[in-house]
């Protein structure tokens, strides 16, 4: 069981692409639910399935070539049995999308104020003069100087912060409901980053929208999440607030996680502590839990439950991890 919140739910989710070598199962039985005003973090290495989640949200994946099963419940309706006509009208105004590369999703041969009305136009019927006033509105309130001159800037005279700006500008001209924020400030330098997220922030409190926020750093996750799932191998491994997860994680996995980040406080010199190992292949997933190949404490488990049983999330709503370790030997572990 998970929480019921009125606003979004996620049941057993299931993503499969089918290739030469077998069924890659990228999203694995994932379930989570959010609230309006709040921000979840979803955290995880490369390939556990963040991205993968958000698309199918969205209804981006391919038919074709992917198969999405479950049930993913927006304000009352099931965003999976929505004809593609109908997501189509969802995406922008219900619910949008900030993506990773706001170079390559923005396109070179049109002006940004022109690609954020475009957003506006469609789903309202704005006239082309409304759009323009709108687009320049945006841009002034996500902190673009001189929005009446940039509004006719084409994406390679903004710099990188300037276009992730007008990506969240074109994602917000709608007010959606459900922001997806996926990797929002990767490649921007550290003041840039603090700003973007500061202005999520501040979007957040004025629209009162909720947002998913998929990243691989948790000191992201730190600033701006209220609640977090940590996923490995398509599957939710913990879940928890902000402060259970990151002041008490439950998870070998989190911890090294933890561990991996430097801090002001250690000894620059000092070797940073890698999760030994790598993540495992979607096509051919270990048994048991498919973190065990990795973990340095599946030996304090007994008769080999991690090689053999799959763990699940405890079924409650407060903090849980899919982990067989005693909470005894995790309290020894962590001292």
């Amino acid at each position: 069981m998970i929480p019921d919140p009125s606003f979004l739910t996620v049941r057993d989710l299931y993503v499969q692409f089918k290739t030469e070598d077998g069924v890659v199962k990228a999203v694995d039985g994932l379930s989570f639910g959010l609230d309006r005003g709040r921000t979840l973090g979803i955290v995880g290495e490369s390939g556990s399935g963040k991205s993968v989640t958000s698309m199918a949200v969205m209804g981006l994946h391919d038919p074709r070539y992917s198969e999405v099963s479950g049930e993913v419940w927006l304000d009352g309706e099931n965003l999976l049995t929505a004809t593609p006509r109908r997501m189509e009208a969802l995406r922008g105004r219900k619910v949008a999308m900030i993506f990773q590369d706001s170079l390559s999703s923005l396109s070179p041969f049109h002006t940004v104020g022109s690609q954020i009305g475009e957003v506006l136009t469609k789903h309202t019927g704005a006239s082309r003069r409304e759009a323009r006033e709108r687009a320049i509105e945006m841009l002034a309130r996500v902190g673009i100087p001189q929005p009446k001159l940039r509004v006719d800037a084409y994406p390679h005279e903004f710099s990188g912060g300037m276009r992730q700006r007008a990506m969240i500008a074109m994602a917000l001209v709608c007010d959606p409901e459900l922001v997806i924020a996926d990797e929002p400030t990767t490649a921007l330098d550290v003041t840039v980053q603090a700003q973007i997220l500061d202005l999520l922030k501040a979007l957040q409190e004025e629209t009162g929208s909720a947002i998913i926020m998929i990243t691989h750093d948790l000191g992201v996750i730190a600033d701006v999440a209220d609640e977090v799932m940590v996923m490995y191998a398509g599957r939710a491994i913990e879940r928890g607030t902000r402060r259970e997860v990151l002041k008490a994680p439950g998870h070998p996995y989190t911890w090294g996680l933890l561990a991996s980040m430097p801090h002001l406080a250690t000894d620059p010199d000092s070797p940073l502590r890698p999760v030994r190992g790598t993540p495992p292949s979607l096509l051919t997933l270990p048994s048991g839990c498919p973190f065990h190949p990795r973990c340095d404490y599946a030996d304090r488990v007994p008769v080999d439950l991690c090689s053999t049983e799959r763990p699940d999330l405890h079924p409650r709503t407060g903090h849980s991890s899919a982990c067989y370790l005693s909470q005894t030997v995790k309290d020894q572990i962590r001292g």
